[in-house]
């Protein structure tokens, strides 16, 4: 697993925890109704989708994209080509 992704992890408990960041708690939730997807992988698909946008941010010299985020969220369990 990526040590820059898993340092993620603890960021997405914290959003899936936050009246600010709903949709994390439900991307998780809905990942592990799903089968063969257990809570530790769904946080790591999400923590891979946080990686992927603040990788953008820094290849970009942009804000946060929150809607991208949300985005990639929705597209999950398929996860994002990293570049």
């Amino acid at each position: 697993m990526d040590d820059f992704i898993l340092s993620l992890l603890p960021a997405v408990a914290q959003q899936a925890e936050s009246l600010d960041t709903p949709f994390v708690a439900t991307t998780l939730q809905r990942l592990i109704d799903e089968d063969d997807i257990e809570e530790e992988e769904a946080a790591y698909m999400i923590a891979f989708c946080l990686a992927d946008e603040l990788e953008r941010i820094d290849a970009t010299d942009t804000p946060f994209d929150l809607d991208r985020y949300q985005l990639l969220l929705t597209l999950l369990p398929t996860l994002p080509e990293r570049s």
